[in-house]
């Protein structure tokens, strides 16, 4: 494990034993927040490049960009686009990334830079007024997926093979039935996600049985597997996914109405996702986030509207380490973790 990783496994033992007096003050791994100057800002979209270089996506049209590890921010907004809900970013270095901006009908749209938001180029918009798009996700440079709510019974997915310059609608036929009232949640752009060249995993809710369904093919076929948490009602069931490889996931989410308990608000697998199996301690609020720790085989964390979890067992129990509000979290392998949310706020995990 590295050190970074190590650092930050060790932040429950270390929040919870106070230091004696004759101790050294001991530093612990924290959320320090960077200024981004757009307090009206919503960021639910977040792609960490490195320690120093992040992508943020939000509301307003708002896209912003560090280079210099959130001391300063960019505005690179597209033109045109104040009107828009941007909800994920996808970032392949500080120059390219690719934005998804979420709605009915034509505005669900994809945009890509290509010269760190100076331009950008609007590569998709949505014309079916029944398709509605929440996440996207890259396997590389080239290939990558988008996925909208269920058009005509089925969750509909989107592909590129050029880094994003252009996209199609894929097949419905190998797509199994959704449930009544089944969706996907905008919420942190973790609601499809991807792991090695092939396999790439989407999170529901909103239904009787909360899923996640999985594809070892790029999006043209899948398989549905029940997921124990909290469903039943629209604002309920998974809301994000992280995996370290494409065995080991994990999954959280619960009942997005503030004020409402979020029992059973995460859970893990060991095996690509065939099986899920409940966090025997879950966070204790509803969680919209969650990302692998650094080269840790069992560390990650999960944020929401309450608060930070950290997990030391690979999902199986979290523990409640910060009570700032995020909605997205993701770590890179330098030891970078980011995390934003609301107000425009944004912090980088110092250690």
């Amino acid at each position: 494990m590295a050190a970074g990783a190590a650092a930050l496994v060790a932040l429950a033992a270390l929040t919870a034993v106070p230091a004696q007096a004759h101790e050294p003050e001991r530093r612990v791994p924290h959320w320090e927040l960077k200024d981004t100057g757009t307090p009206d800002v919503r960021f639910r979209g977040l792609a960490a490049v490195s320690r120093n270089t992040a992508w943020l996506a939000g509301t307003g049209g708002t896209v912003l960009r560090t280079t210099d590890g959130g001391t300063t921010w960019r505005n690179v907004s597209p033109p045109g686009a104040a009107e828009l809900q941007f909800r994920d970013v996808e970032a392949f270095d500080a120059r390219r990334a690719v934005v998804l901006a979420i709605g009915e009908g034509e505005a669900s749209r994809v945009y890509r830079t290509d010269d760190g938001g100076a331009t950008w180029t609007e590569s998709f918009r949505n014309t079916d007024p029944k398709a509605f798009y929440d996440c996207l996700t890259f396997f590389d440079r080239r290939h990558g997926l988008a996925m909208s709510d269920p058009v005509d019974g089925k969750f509909r997915i989107l592909s590129t093979r050029d880094g994003g310059r252009s996209w199609k609608v894929l097949p419905s036929e190998g797509m199994p039935a959704a449930q009544e009232g089944e969706a996907g949640f905008a919420a942190s752009g973790q609601c499809l996600v991807s792991s090695g060249p092939k396999d790439v995993w989407l999170a529901t809710g909103g239904a009787a049985h909360a899923r996640v369904l999985h594809s070892a093919d790029r999006g043209r076929t899948w398989t549905a597997t029940a997921a124990p948490l909290p469903a039943g009602d629209p604002a309920r069931g998974v809301f994000a996914l992280a995996f370290r490889d494409r065995a080991h996931g994990l999954a959280v989410g619960g009942d997005f109405t503030a004020g409402r308990p979020s029992p059973n608000a995460a859970a893990h697998t060991g095996d690509g996702g065939r099986t899920w199996r409940p966090a025997g301690t879950p966070p204790p609020a509803y969680r919209s986030g969650v990302a692998w720790l650094p080269h840790s085989r069992t560390a990650a964390l999960a944020v929401g509207p309450t608060g930070t979890d950290l997990t030391t067992d690979g999902g199986r129990s979290w523990r409640t380490v910060d009570t700032g509000s995020y909605d997205t979290v993701d770590c890179t392998p330098d030891q970078g973790c980011w995390a934003a949310g609301e107000k425009g706020r944004v912090a980088r995990l110092e250690h």
